[in-house]
């Protein structure tokens, strides 16, 4: 197996630390000096693992062990440890705990109304919707996001909250902790408006444009900059896309599954994909130079 060249710094930088990590990972590799700079050279078959463990630990971690092909000292975290790593992660799915059940999962409308896209008011049978621009015009701005911790029963706060566990931890391992935030937030202000554009005033809510947008970030940004953290388990992008599919087609709410958010799912998909080409890119440049 041929070595390669997967990192080249300036004497200045202090490497010790990353050494360490990968001689406790057994992760083969030598440091040489050539032309004023520190070259680290491993297997070629490991080098994109390497880079994008250095660009989230380059002064080492002594607390955790990644996903390195060749290191035979790797473990598999339990739930405590990979929570500490996944703040948060954890940080929205309470959230959205927390807001099930103070709405009795979409129940209690009084509570329901502070949080959704479209203020509105109960009249008998009828729901009347306040204009955005009026909510907007008196600072309730937290009616573009919040949707996204609203649900509709306890099968769809689960669903949601495990695919946003599996793919909300990937992206803060890899990106940090307020990446995770922003992209969360952006994804739920698109995927939201994507919805209130094309279904109007409705009621909706759910992680899953948020879910989409992940999914999407995760699988661009893999094809351009691969890394371990968004290599997604087989069959996975396919499931998702198919059954985004299957709910543009009407079939899921034909067989009983209710109204579908489906501008929702597309809006936050393609802005995930956005993001995931902007990361990708900058991560490729970067690794290239």
């Amino acid at each position: 197996m041929s070595a390669v060249a997967v990192l080249r710094l300036p004497l200045a930088v202090d490497l010790s630390g990353f050494v360490k990590l990968l001689q406790r990972m057994q992760v083969p590799h030598r440091v040489s000096e050539e032309a004023g700079e520190q070259v680290l050279w491993v297997p070629d078959n490991i080098s994109e693992d390497v880079r994008a463990l250095y660009e989230r630990f380059p002064a080492g971690d002594p607390d955790q062990q990644l996903d390195i092909p060749v290191a035979q000292a790797r473990h598999r975290p339990g739930f405590v440890e990979q929570l500490k790593h996944a703040k948060a992660t954890a940080f929205i799915l309470l959230l959205s705990i927390l807001v099930g059940a103070i709405t009795l999962l979409g129940e209690n409308l009084d509570m329901m109304r502070w949080l959704t896209f479209l203020d509105f008011r109960v009249v008998g049978e009828y729901i009347h919707f306040t204009p955005l621009a009026d909510s907007l015009a008196a600072g309730q701005w937290w009616r573009l996001v919040t949707p996204m911790l609203i649900h509709f029963g306890i099968l769809h706060l689960a669903m949601n909250g495990m695919w946003y566990w599996e793919l909300g931890r990937r992206i803060e391992s890899r990106q940090g902790s307020i990446n995770l935030l922003g992209l969360t937030l952006l994804f739920s202000l698109v995927s939201n408006y994507a919805q209130y554009y094309f279904s109007g005033a409705t009621l909706f809510g759910g992680l899953s444009g948020v879910l989409y947008g992940l999914l999407g970030h995760c699988w661009i940004f893999q094809l351009l900059a691969p890394n371990p953290a968004y290599r997604l388990p087989r069959g996975v992008l396919v499931m998702m896309l198919v059954w985004l599919l299957l709910c543009l087609s009407g079939l899921i709410s034909m067989i009983g599954f209710g109204e579908i958010a489906n501008a929702a799912h597309v809006g936050g998909l393609l802005i995930g994909c956005f993001t995931g080409l902007l990361g990708g890119l900058y991560n490729r440049r970067k690794l290239a130079a």
